[in-house]
């Protein structure tokens, strides 16, 4: 488990993973109130951080396509990716 303010040198990845564990961990019922609203609180700064490496790769993309003119970008559509 990462340590507070930790997180930021994960990749995309292990955020993914990271969280995968919080909402398996928080979904027992063994969990005290305090444990609970740290996973919780973890969980959220992961999702901000993982929106904002892929708003990042994003933009990287579209000046990457943008550099040759004729390529567009569009938003992917329910069920490709």
């Amino acid at each position: 488990m990462p340590e507070e303010g930790g997180s930021h040198a994960l990749s995309l990845e292990e955020r993914l993973r990271r969280l995968e564990e919080i909402v398996g961990e928080l979904e027992t019922e063994e969990l005290g109130l305090d444990r609970s609203l740290a996973l919780f609180e973890e969980g959220v700064r992961l999702v901000k951080e993982a929106e904002e490496a892929l708003a990042s790769a994003e933009l990287r993309v579209e000046e990457l396509l943008g550099e040759g003119g004729a390529l567009r970008t569009r938003p992917l559509q329910e069920g490709e990716g």
